[in-house]
């Protein structure tokens, strides 16, 4: 048996040895005569004072940690990366929290949902409603199906009413919401669409002043010529939400965390505001959370949005959006707007859609592990005027992420020091990272909101939000987290390089 040090290798350390007093964190790996390693023991510091790995953060403090920093934190090692790379390479959050339940401790975050992957996997899936037994879900793409009788069918008759295919996803979307119903909508501006319909002319939307740029441009100038007027406020204070409500008030629309800013928003706070008034629906865009993460439903609200060409799909191979609701009556009016307005999804994205829940869990935790390592590392750079990432401990809503929420997606805007230029040639200098819009693929994106995602937002209102010139948004995705850091510095380094980095 041998132990490992993660991220730098400690050969030397004998099976069983604890830990030196200057702690870290020791990997035992036990490993049988003949056969692969068959054990992986994760053992934390045995000293009382050692915080959790996932705070460690500071070059000071890895270089402490480390007993050979002088051999293997060093560019020359063929162990690690760069040093200022390396020691950003911490154990991944989750395996630190779950070491924590394991030891009686509270994680930061909430604990994960019981039985989510479970029912990724299986919920809507069952081999029994095909003839065929087959186990994984076919393709239907027939358009019409055989009725036994006029008017009498087998719960499909049209394709845009009813699909098999989309049927299965439908049924496993509401299971890891925790929802009785998710209804499958052709792109998530169609699902956003879908909901105003349920307004009528006359009638007020609070929407959250920092969302999506399509959802912006639809309630500015698409909802507000059907009469519906919209009222855009900062729903992360409760107040405004308070002050803006008015008789004619029929929806709130918030969006948590908020794009790009990533502010986080109080769902059950708004729920609890909401719902003192009579007649009004509370939306959450949960696009940025994914249900792995968020399920706002349990929370308090009404409606349960994503686009899931993001995070649920997670392949950047389907364009699509997904509703989930509790209430019957609200879902049946849903159901008929579906229908009726007929932007539904085709079977073979359903398919795909569907296919992608079945790694959801395993991506979240990635993208997570990702994410907060690329954000403590862009937070100790000197070219880095801020970052903004809710799983950060310098997030305004941090505490409020952990009470709401089991983790954070892969998301990240930061602050470039300097100014357009320096924005530009940052972007244009990355090599692993897409300069492209959108997120929650498997691979990792880089964009500029103020140019590209949120071009059409006025020009006032997204200096108003902080939407400026030097605001980057990326969306981390699944590659080697010491990648990432060594694109991201490179590209730094071009952009910025008045800047020394932090060697």
């Amino acid at each position: 048996m041998r132990s490992l040090c993660h991220p730098c290798l400690w050969p030397d350390r004998a099976a069983g040895s604890p830990p030196s007093a200057a702690g870290g964190v020791c990997v035992a790996v036990a490993s049988p005569p003949g056969r692969s390693f068959a054990a992986l023991k994760l053992q934390l510091p045995l000293s009382a004072p050692a915080k959790p790995v996932r705070k460690q953060h500071s070059v000071r403090l890895h270089q402490q940690r480390c007993p050979r920093r002088s051999e293997l934190c060093s560019s020359t090692s063929p162990h690690c990366a760069k040093p200022h790379i390396s020691s950003f390479l911490c154990l991944p959050v989750v395996a630190a929290a779950e070491m924590d339940t394991a030891k009686g401790k509270s994680p930061d975050f909430l604990p994960p949902f019981r039985h989510f992957a479970t029912q990724a996997i299986h919920v809507g899936q069952d081999p029994e409603q095909w003839s065929s037994l087959a186990v994984v879900p076919p393709i239907s793409l027939s358009t019409t199906f055989k009725q036994h009788a006029p008017g009498k069918h087998s719960g499909f008759e049209y394709s845009r009413s009813g699909n098999p295919t989309r049927d299965c996803l439908e049924k496993a979307v509401a299971a890891l919401d925790d929802a009785k119903y998710c209804l499958a909508y052709a792109s998530g501006l169609a699902a956003t669409v879908n909901i105003a319909h349920l307004l009528k002319a006359g009638d007020t939307v609070v929407c959250s002043d920092d969302v999506y740029g399509g959802t912006n441009r639809y309630f500015r100038r698409i909802a507000s010529e059907m009469g519906l007027k919209t009222v855009f406020v900062d729903c992360t204070k409760l107040e405004n939400l308070k002050v803006a409500i008015t008789p004619e008030t029929k929806l709130v629309w918030i969006e948590t965390p908020t794009n790009p800013t990533l502010k986080v928003i109080d769902i059950q706070g708004c729920a609890n505001v909401v719902h003192k008034h009579k007649g009004i629906f509370l939306a959450v865009d949960n696009t940025f959370m994914s249900a792995y993460f968020q399920r706002p439903l349990s929370l308090g609200a009404d409606i349960c949005m994503y686009s899931a060409t993001k995070y649920m799909n997670g392949h950047s191979d389907v364009v699509m959006g997904l509703v989930s609701v509790n209430d019957d009556s609200l879902h049946e009016r849903l159901r008929f707007l579906q229908n009726s307005l007929g932007a539904v999804p085709s079977p073979f994205d359903c398919y795909l859609c569907n296919r992608g829940l079945k790694t959801l869990p395993i991506r979240m935790k990635q993208h997570f592990n990702n994410a907060l390592t690329v954000a403590r590392y862009l937070e100790s750079d000197p070219r880095v005027e801020k970052v903004i990432f809710p799983g950060l401990p310098s997030h305004p809503q941090y505490e409020l992420v952990k009470r709401q929420c089991t983790g954070c997606p892969g998301m990240v805007s930061f602050y470039i020091k300097g100014n357009l230029e320096h924005a530009t040639k940052f972007l244009r200098s990355l090599k692993l990272l897409t300069l492209a819009e959108s997120l929650g693929g498997y691979e990792s994106l880089a964009e500029h909101p103020a140019i590209m995602t949120h071009a059409s937002v006025p020009k006032e209102a997204r200096e108003a939000l902080g939407i400026s010139d030097t605001l980057i948004r990326m969306s981390i995705g699944l590659e080697d987290p010491e990648d990432l850091l060594e694109d991201l510095d490179q590209a730094l380094k071009e952009a910025v390089p008045e800047h020394t980095n932090r060697n």
